[in-house]
């Protein structure tokens, strides 16, 4: 009895929030021979009856209605538009420090995202603290509490609206009707994609001792002053329902482990090293014993980082990026600048960026394009966290060209248009409790005249020949600001000197289209979190002159005293 009235709850609610032609065909979708039945009506009707008996989403759908029926203050306008997302959390986390656990948690949490907007698709209260209502939302199903904190939350976004209208009304006053002639939100298809839920399995006893394994490395390597390795592995569930009649659920599992390390040379330069590995499937992370093994690779090189001569010259000609440096660039430089952010008030420019004026003109090497396609879910057999179907605007996600034969022909859009892109392309991504904005899903670099690293590096040795260089630089990985971390000098007789202290003070988006002159054939795939899981595939790069000049160190010392000795005495 309870399952039937579950089942009747959503479908009743669901059928409220469509109305007018899409009640009808939701009605007329249960009978195979009826004319007006639609696909889309197919696919609402297969979205209800797959979440079925899903209280938090029947709770979210109970609300929209009741808040779509009765959410009216004396003299503000009714909502046009509101919107639930919840993201359902489930993270363990576990760290381990000189061969000991330092911290380890599994938590569940669901965050609410309510967004209310008055107006119309034109002009409307989107607008600082317009911007919609965060809270929390209880763990266990009881659909009272959950839908009592929904309302309260709803009610906040819609008293924040009113007060955010006015005032956005009352600063475009000062701008000319031409100023913003760009729709504030734009309309979308209804989108029903209800997805089965994911959950998140962990060994927490082995990868705790997995962890301790690995910074226990530390005991063999005097000279490293620190170790230390994390794991984090989610297991997120997103719901997302809008008074358009757009209804969806999908689960995303993402796993992410961290080795830290850190020394210091005799003249007291900071040297670090924090490789990374992320994945979609647990599958793919790597074993114990493959973990103490690039472990320890990595601590080698640290410890040949304190030995390795310091670049105290300055150098101006070829540097060749490995594909893990290489995707930091496109990262930085392309993925960056390709979103297409609506400006603030009063401002002309069609977007914000280095890219913001160069809309159909040149950005990149004429054999170079570059495309975002987050419906791709593998590349060369390896996950991709960037995937996604539907974006957190409730759009569906497609592939977009940005940059075609190096010419830039499209940003990467959400719902808040753009002059020249009036709807989305499916790249509305948020955060858990935060409003969507214009990110990157699975970002390629290609080119159609790709070479080997072979003949990247011989490539190098030419060049350095003819000009009557010593040497060339290559670039293994780089960390923050483009100083790299593993730089290496490229001799004619084609062997490698690993070197330090070294920053590129003109790797940027004019040296990215003027100084490029060839990429690998040897893409690699860098999965990538900062709140919002991204996928950036690039092969290596390959410069034909950029400046190499040594790092400010100056203000780095060495520590006062020893560190306690490794063995106990």
């Amino acid at each position: 009895m309870k399952i039937a009235r579950a089942t009747l709850t959503f479908a009743f609610a669901a059928l409220l929030i469509l109305g007018g032609t899409s009640l009808y065909a939701a009605e007329h979708s249960a009978t195979s021979d009826d004319p007006t039945k639609t696909p889309a009506s197919d696919s609402l009707a297969a979205a209800r009856a797959a979440a079925a008996g899903d209280t938090l989403l029947e709770a979210l759908l109970t609300e929209l209605n009741r808040s779509k029926a009765q959410l009216k203050m004396d003299q503000v306008a009714a909502p046009y538009y509101i919107e639930y997302r919840v993201n359902d959390v489930d993270e363990y986390q576990t760290e381990a420090a000189f061969g000991g656990v330092r911290e380890s948690q599994r938590v569940r949490y669901r965050v609410l995202r309510v967004v209310v907007r008055i107006g119309d698709y034109k002009q409307d209260s989107y607008y600082n603290q317009g911007m919609g209502e965060t809270n929390i939302l209880p763990l266990d199903n009881d659909p009272i509490a959950l839908r009592h904190q929904i309302w309260l939350a709803t009610d906040e976004a819609y008293k924040a609206a009113g007060e955010a209208l006015t005032e956005k009304q009352a600063a475009l006053k000062q701008f000319t009707a031409e100023t913003n002639p760009v729709d504030d939100f734009a309309k979308a298809p209804i989108v029903a994609a209800v997805e089965p839920t994911v959950t998140l399995q962990v060994d927490a006893a082995a990868w705790k001792k997995t962890l301790e394994d690995v910074t226990s490395l530390y005991r063999q390597y005097p000279d490293v002053q620190s170790v230390s390795a994390s794991a984090r592995f989610s297991a997120v569930n997103e719901y997302l329902v809008n008074s358009e009649g757009t209804v969806t659920r999908s689960g995303k599992k993402t796993y992410n482990i961290t080795l830290n390390s850190s020394a210091q040379a005799a003249d007291g330069m900071r040297l670090t090293r924090n490789p990374f590995w992320m994945v979609a499937k647990a599958e793919e992370l790597p074993t114990r014993d493959a973990l103490l093994a690039d472990a320890r690779k990595t601590l080698d090189t640290l410890v040949a980082l304190r030995q390795a001569p310091i670049v105290e010259e300055e150098y101006r000609g070829p540097v060749l990026f490995a594909p893990d440096a290489a995707n930091d660039i496109v990262a930085s430089l392309v993925g960056t600048n390709v979103l297409g952010r609506k400006p603030q008030l009063g401002r002309p420019n069609r977007t914000v960026g280095a890219f913001a004026t160069s809309f159909k003109t040149r950005v990149l090497p004429n054999f170079l394009t570059v495309v975002d396609d987050p419906t791709l879910r593998d590349f060369q057999g390896k996950s991709l966290v960037g995937t996604y179907e539907v974006d957190d605007d409730g759009v569906k996600a497609q592939p977009v060209t940005l940059v075609d034969n190096g010419t830039l022909i499209n940003y990467l859009v959400g719902r808040q248009p753009i002059r020249d892109f009036p709807s989305s392309n499916g790249h509305g991504r948020a955060g858990a409790g935060t409003y969507p904005a214009p990110n990157l899903g699975v970002l390629l670099l290609k080119s159609k005249e790709a070479q080997s690293p072979a003949e990247l590096k011989k490539r190098v040795i030419q060049m350095i020949t003819d000009q009557g260089k010593p040497y060339g630089y290559r670039v293994e990985t780089l960390g923050p600001g483009s100083s790299p971390r593993l730089l290496y000098r490229i001799y004619p007789d084609e062997h490698e000197e690993l070197v330090r202290g070294a920053v590129f003070s003109e790797l940027d988006v004019r040296a990215l289209r003027s100084d490029l002159i060839a990429v690998g054939n040897d893409p690699q795939v860098s999965n990538r979190t900062g709140g919002i899981a991204t996928t950036i595939i690039s092969p290596s790069l390959l410069f034909d002159e950029l400046e190499v000049k040594r790092a400010d160190t100056s203000k780095d010392k060495l520590p006062d005293y020893p560190p306690p000795p490794l063995e106990k005495k």
